[in-house]
This record gives structure tokens, C-alpha cells and sequence, in this order.
């Protein structure tokens, strides 16, 4: 596919209309499954860039941060707020810097001095971003193979499980807990359909009713994630779950580059054999769970990645001196209207 001239149609206008964009944009490439080359016929189009911050955003009182056309899957981040993640050594924002030359479709001269600087924002910090992030994955690929396989009443377990972990995050983030206490728990089900059920008792005095109803519906999302497996279609499912799991293992792929030999390799060239046998589903057997090999393997990644942590030569964290000297550079010439 011609993705240059894709650009240049009247479906991505917006790029050269938007007063946000048009000259600003210093860098755009491709983003999900074209730029790690896994994509098959299904796979959608997704652009991923960084547009210049206003001399207003930066001196005044605007602010802005991304910049998202839905449509087109494309999303435009503000430099300010990408170095913010790659400092982080963000993985949805880091393969950007790692793409090969000819998946970028715009690269100014700004942009190619942050291409030149990209080894700036690599550090150990790369281990618990691209961690937490497989092991996010994971958790999907192994609640989505739980709503599949299991029997109702261990099902309902791991929802319990599941709805105690978002219970637990709220509680984290929020100060509501004084006043008073909630208890859930699973017992044996008023509804012929089922034979065990989570219920729940709350007992709460003077509680803004906002609050209870955000903490109720942390709750009831998970628990509505689960019940669509009535309405869900089954191919399309089947597609995402191998989906999960080829994505679960370039995130450790990509994540040993980086710590073994300080590279970013967005597009996954040697290794594209292997992640489109698992996205095929070669891995994945009749009752939708997947084989002892694809656990060896994930195994096997998993104890690399440990390992490529323990022993790497990137610093703890990013020279922020050498990061703050970029930042202003860029910074100033987006003031002085230079780019």
C-alpha cells in the first residue's frame, strides 16, 4: 500500500487544515500492526506523529497535548507530552523513534535530530514499562480465555477475582474509605441461571453519592466485560485473542532490543515468522486455550527479559541534563517559528 500518497487524500485533509498541524507535524510514521509488520488483510491503518507546541502553550496559558482523529486511527502527540513518555520509555510512544526509514511519511529536520537523540530516552526504566505492559496483555489473554473455557461457578472466581483488583486500584486513588466500608464476596446465586454470584455489602454514612456511584462502576465494568462473552462474536474474538498473544511477545522482543543492545526495532523483521504463527492461531488449540509450547516460549521470554535487565548497560534512568538541552533547543526554535 501507497501510504505517502494515502496521506495526500482528502480522508487525512485534516493534517494540512488543522492550525495545530500542517508545518508543525515533525514526525509521522506508521503505528500498530504496518509498523511492527504483522499486519494481515483485517489490519487497520493507524498513523502515530509529534507536532510542535504553540509559542501560547509554551509562554502562555494554552495547553495541548494530542491531537486524535478517530476516523483514520491516527493520533498527533505534542513534543512536550511524547519526550514526557519516552522518558518513561513508553511503549506505545517509544516504537515511533524505532520505525524503519521508509515507514515514516513526514520527518522535518527537527525530526531527524530527535531520531538522532532517541538513545537519550533509553534506560533500565524500559523494563518495567514494556513489563507492565506484556503483563497487562497477559491478564487479557488469560481473562479472556477464563470467560471461554471455565465452568460458571469458577468463572464467577475469577470475575471476583478481578472486581477485588478494581476495588483495590479505587481504593488506591481515592480517600473515601473513612467513611465507612464495603464487602463483596461470592455465594450461592437467586438466579436459576446461575449457581454462585458475587454480592456485595456497603454501609456508608454521608458519602457524596458521586463518589459511590464511580467506585459501583469501577466494579461494574469488569463484570460487564465479562458478560458480553453472550453477545460477542466468535471469529472476531478468536482474531483477538491470538491478537493478545502475538502482542504479548513483541512486547518482550522489543524490550530485550532495547535493554540488550540499546536499540529500538519497531518493525520486527527476524521475528515476523513466529508472531504471525501465533497470530494465525497456530498456537492456540480447539477449546481456544493455548499450547504447553506457546507458555515454553512465553517462559523463555519472560527469564530473557529478567535477565537482559539484570545485565544491562543503560543507565537507571535518562541524562535529563542532555534531555533538558533538547527540549529547550526544540522548544525555542517552535517559538521562533524556525522548523
Amino acid at each position: 500500500m501507497d501510504f505517502r500518497k494515502l496521506v495526500y487524500s482528502a480522508e487525512y485533509d485534516f493534517l494540512r487544515t488543522n492550525k495545530r498541524l500542517g508545518r508543525r507535524i515533525i514526525l509521522m510514521g506508521l503505528g500498530g500492526s504496518y509498523a511492527y509488520g504483522t499486519n494481515n488483510e483485517n489490519s487497520d491503518i493507524d498513523f502515530r506523529g509529534i507536532v510542535l507546541n504553540t509559542s501560547s502553550d509554551l509562554l502562555g496559558l494554552t495547553k495541548f497535548e494530542q491531537y486524535e482523529d478517530k476516523n483514520t486511527d491516527t493520533v498527533i502527540y505534542s513534543f512536550n507530552k511524547i519526550i514526557r513518555l519516552l522518558l518513561e520509555c513508553n511503549p506505545n510512544t517509544i516504537e515511533l523513534l524505532g520505525l524503519d526509514e521508509e515507514q515514516y511519511l513526514i520527518k522535518t529536520s527537527i525530526g531527524e535530530e530527535l531520531l538522532a537523540n532517541k538513545t537519550l530516552f533509553l534506560s533500565k526504566r524500559a523494563a518495567k514499562s514494556f513489563g507492565g505492559y506484556a503483563s497487562a496483555q497477559l491478564r487479557r489473554l488469560q481473562n479472556a480465555i477464563a470467560r471461554d473455557s471455565m465452568p460458571q461457578q469458577e468463572r464467577e472466581q475469577h470475575i471476583y477475582n478481578s472486581v477485588k483488583n478494581a476495588l483495590e486500584d479505587f481504593r488506591l486513588k481515592n480517600e473515601m474509605f473513612d467513611k465507612g466500608n464495603i464487602r463483596i464476596y461470592i455465594d450461592k446465586s437467586e438466579n436459576p441461571e446461575l449457581e454462585t454470584e458475587i454480592f456485595i455489602d456497603a454501609d456508608y454514612r454521608h458519602l457524596p453519592l458521586r463518589d459511590y456511584e464511580n467506585m459501583l462502576g469501577a466494579m461494574n465494568n469488569v463484570v460487564r466485560d465479562y458478560d458480553k462473552i453472550g453477545k460477542r462474536n466468535k471469529k472476531k474474538d478468536d482474531n483477538h485473542l491470538n491478537k493478545h498473544a502475538m502482542h504479548l511477545m513483541r512486547l518482550f522482543m522489543m524490550a530485550i532490543d532495547i535493554l540488550e543492545k540499546g536499540e529500538i526495532k519497531t518493525h520486527r523483521t527476524d521475528d515476523l515468522e513466529l508472531l504471525k504463527s501465533i497470530r494465525r492461531g497456530d498456537f492456540q488449540k480447539e477449546d481456544k486455550t493455548f499450547s504447553k509450547e506457546f507458555y515454553v516460549l512465553l517462559s523463555d521470554y519472560e527469564v530473557r527479559l529478567e535477565t537482559a535487565a539484570r545485565n544491562t548497560k543503560l543507565p537507571d534512568n535518562p541524562d535529563m541534563e542532555a534531555v533538558e538541552k533538547l527540549v529547550e533547543y526544540v522548544n525555542r526554535r517552535a517559538i521562533e517559528g524556525d522548523f
